[in-house]
This record gives structure tokens, sequence and C-alpha cells, in this order.
């Protein structure tokens, strides 16, 4: 094992600056991961050439891929840095902000779009109306419990979107974890009453005709979310969906 850990970033000043690299080395320490790595740098932030610079930005918090506010493209791969061990990553660790989504600045990336497009499509479930949410709550089999319970790990980090050649900044496309989550809220015993709302909602542009079924997403999914699965059953709804409309039946 090498004295040092050889890590190359792509470093970006602000939003509107073009972006640029610079390399470094930090001393090997054992059970490293990609945060403290560069929690690590932030202590001497000295590039290779001996040049001190401002420290490099990113986003972190949980430190157990629960949050995914730390995810970035670690040797062209978006996942989650908390979760990376830096003895399993061939140097130099390449470091790069998640693709698809505006620069902060360095590592930092604003992903206020997918959030928008969770409220788009309604991916909660209503608590106020005509519901009868008082005697007792809604029963779930144990069957749909399983399935909406890896649905429900989704935690809104991006990787799929990173990963999905149909979302990009030019692309109308809402992307693999917010179908996702349409399909987890139209299953749900409350949340199925917005059930034709959110699927009308996906038969406009940008919605589920859009995927390309590359199926990228669950190659890249930290939480191994059966993305496609849901995709799929959504293609089922929509066509159910149409006929209704088409008809004119509930």
């Amino acid at each position: 094992m090498s004295s040092n850990i050889h890590i190359k970033v792509r470093r970006q000043d602000a939003p509107q600056t073009l972006p640029y690299w610079q390399e470094f080395q930090v001393p090997w320490r054992t059970g490293h991961n990609v945060v403290s790595l560069l929690m690590a740098l932030r202590e001497n932030t000295v590039t290779r050439e001996g040049a001190r610079v401002d420290p490099v930005a990113w986003e972190h918090n949980c430190m157990e891929e629960v949050c995914g506010a730390c995810s970035m493209m670690i040797n062209g791969r978006p996942r989650q840095s908390c979760s990376a061990l830096v003895d399993n990553l061939e140097q130099p660790i390449v470091l790069e902000p998640l693709v698809k989504f505006p620069v902060v600045r360095d590592l930092i990336v604003d992903r206020s779009r997918m959030f928008s497009a969770l409220k788009k499509v309604k991916a909660w479930v209503p608590l106020d109306g005509p519901f009868d949410l008082h005697e007792r709550a809604p029963r779930i089999s144990p069957q749909d419990w399983v399935e909406q319970y890896s649905y429900s790990r989704c935690m809104t980090c991006g990787c799929c979107l990173a990963a999905c050649p149909q979302y990009g900044h030019e692309l109308d496309f809402l992307g693999p974890a917010v179908l996702a989550q349409v399909h987890l809220k139209n299953q749900h015993p409350t949340g199925r009453y917005n059930k034709t709302e959110r699927l009308h909602t996906i038969m406009a542009d940008g919605g589920l005709s859009d995927c390309g079924n590359a199926q990228n997403c669950v190659q890249v999914c930290p939480k191994e979310i059966p993305l496609t699965t849901a995709i799929g059953k959504l293609g089922r709804s929509v066509t159910g969906q149409m006929l209704r409309d088409l008809l004119g039946t509930k």
C-alpha cells in the first residue's frame, strides 16, 4: 500500500466559472472513505505541486448512506462518497460533481430540479381530506408492504438521474427516481386517491414515455431499488388510464 493517496478533483469556483482540475496527495490511513479523505485534505489543502489552495467544497451529512447528500462522481461512477472505501478504489481517485445537475461549487450541485419534479407528481401521501384516518391506520398486506418498502428506501441522492441518458439539462424527463415514487404513492391505501392525477402528470411531456429503458438507473442505485420494475408497472397503469379516459370511465 502506498503511503499517500492520490486524488484528482474537478473544481469549479462558482456556477458561472469554468471548471478546472487539481491533484492532491493525502497520507494513507486505514479505513478511509471518500468523505473522511476529503476531511483530511481540508486540514492541509496543498496541491501535488505545492500550492496552497482553497479547501474543496462538498456535501455530506449522515455518513450512513441514508441522506443522499454526499453523491458525486467517483472514478466516473455516480455513488455515495460515505460508502466508497478508499482501499477499494483505483488511484488516482477522480472526484467530480454529480453530472446532470448544475454545479454550485466544486463537488456541490443543485438538485432542486429533482425535488421540483417530486412536487409536480405529488409524491406524498395526503393526510388532509375526506379520509377515514381517525379510527385505524390503513391496512397493508405483508406482500404489499415488502414491495413498497423497497421503493420507500429512495433517498433522492440523484445517482440514477446522473446515469440516465434521457435525463439532462436540455431534456424534460422526470427521471426514474420520480417515477418510482409515483408507483409507490399510487399503491398506498391513502395515496392512491391522487392516482389519476399522478398518472396524467407522467402521461404528459417528460413523463413515462421518455424513458429509453437503458436500465442504467438500477445499476447505480445505492439502495438497489427496482426502478425498472416500477417503470414497467407504471406502463400498465398508464395504459389502463388511457383506456379509461377514452371511454370516459373512472
